[in-house]
């Protein structure tokens, strides 16, 4: 069972629709979602799916395509870390930031919200730690 409210809903689905096109920052997306009491996600690149908690344990899970072919075998955590300056600087938006983590052996992340760090995956156990910018 759902604990989400319909504004919540609202603004999950914008905030995963406008950062899936291109349209709104990371840092945008974790303002609108602290706003409505969300205190991590988690993005499974292989299945396709955004998983969104709130602080009280709901879940709300949303999709995306796939590709997991485009993930390298190698994790590169040197190659997350550009992606990662890119997207701060504001050359790369999300749509290219998935296909350079792709490229790095990213199959995941999960964004803390309230820990203030993302952790980007690799397939053999692998983890790199990114804190928020200050």
């Amino acid at each position: 069972m759902s604990h989400f409210n319909q504004q919540q809903i609202s603004i999950i689905n914008n905030v995963f629709t406008k950062s899936n096109t291109g349209k709104i920052h990371f840092g945008e997306v974790i303002q609108q979602l602290i706003s409505i009491d969300i205190e991590s996600y988690n993005v499974n690149y292989r299945r396709g799916e955004t998983t969104y908690y709130l602080s009280n344990g709901s879940s709300l899970r949303l999709e995306f395509e796939a590709h997991p072919e485009k993930i390298s075998k190698n994790f590169d955590a040197a190659k997350i870390k550009s992606a990662i300056l890119q997207t701060q600087s504001g050359t790369v938006m999300y749509p290219e930031f998935k296909d350079l983590t792709y490229e790095a052996g990213c199959i995941g992340y999960i964004v803390w919200i309230n820990g203030a760090k993302v952790q980007y995956f690799g397939c053999n156990g692998d983890i790199h730690t990114e804190l928020f910018p200050q």
